[in-house]
């Protein structure tokens, strides 16, 4: 009976950690808007101190490319204190839980806001909500294995990050990793031994390599992808050789071996010919078998 009592005393305390272990983290989450439904359901739009405009422009905070949804559509003046909704003059309106907006107002916690089709959940600072809402988003947007982005996240970046140079002018660069013999590697040393390097090497361009703003993914099997931002080319060169260097330098130890681990990687950036994030896609693409074609373990630029 005795030993009954104990564990559940062990269990109610570890319920207990759990919950005050939730509680500190969800105080360090900041305000956000979570879509509800529809092509974006589940999406998390985080809300930063000042100004925040949402709108169909690329260039907004928050940008929502969807009918019914003006180029600049609604702001949120985001304080420490509180967060205020203000229509921008849209073409459709703002609506405010099923209410047109007509004055700036002060959101309160689950006040949804509708643009077009699109329904946007406040959620205040420090919601605990808010960590259920983290945990499927992120199952739905990274890889498992490695915990990059997976492919349909970074293809949407990809394409937003395209359209809003089209209106800045701003450089944007795309860096492709193919790792080398991958299948040879798999072949000798077992799908472990793969599993193993995939998630090493994540790891330390994550640790290395990786900026604030900048997007890293696997797009599939033992092929990786950073988008740079405000990155030209130059500078994106300069990022994949010493990310290079570092993959080739590094000891991927596993089961008391070394393992041969070098990466070909090809560059593109954003300029004259590219529509699309398709496009800066393919011309990383080719740059990538240039390098293998060179002798792998190299980095090449797109030359167009």
């Amino acid at each position: 009976m005795s030993d009954g009592n104990n564990n559940s005393t062990v269990v109610i305390t570890d319920i207990r950690k759990a919950l005050a272990a939730a509680e500190d983290e969800a105080k360090t989450k900041p305000a956000c808007l979570l879509v509800v439904g529809g092509e974006l359901n589940g999406s998390i739009f985080n809300l930063t101190g000042g100004e925040t405009v949402v709108g169909r422009n690329p260039d907004c905070t928050i940008s929502l490319d969807f009918h019914g949804v003006s180029r600049k559509h609604f702001t949120l003046d985001v304080s420490e204190a509180e967060v205020v909704v203000n229509d921008l003059g849209s073409a459709n309106g703002t609506y405010l839980n099923n209410q047109k907006l007509t004055n700036p107002t002060v959101l309160k916690r689950g006040d949804v806001i509708k643009i077009g089709a699109i329904a946007l959940k406040y959620l205040p600072k420090g919601d605990p909500e808010r960590l259920t809402y983290d945990k499927l988003h992120e199952e739905a947007n990274t890889d498992g294995l490695t915990k990059c982005y997976n492919k349909t996240y970074f293809n949407n970046q990809l394409e937003l990050e395209v359209k809003k140079c089209k209106i800045t002018g701003n450089p944007l660069a795309l860096i492709i990793f193919d790792l080398d013999f991958f299948k040879k590697l798999n072949d000798n040393f077992g799908h472990d031994a793969g599993d193993f390097v995939l998630k090493e090497k994540a790891r330390l361009i994550r640790e290395n390599g990786i900026r604030q703003g900048d997007t890293f993914a696997r797009y599939g099997g033992e092929e990786f992808c950073i988008l740079l931002p405000n990155t030209n080319l130059k500078q994106g060169f300069e990022i994949a050789e010493r990310l290079r260097n570092l993959i080739a330098k590094h000891e991927f130890i596993y089961d008391g071996k070394r393992l041969p681990v070098t990466a070909s990687i090809g560059i593109s950036d954003y300029r004259q010919g590219v529509n699309s994030g398709t496009d800066l896609f393919k011309r990383a693409d080719t740059a990538v078998y240039k390098s293998k074609e060179g002798g792998r373990n190299q980095v090449n630029f797109f030359k167009g």
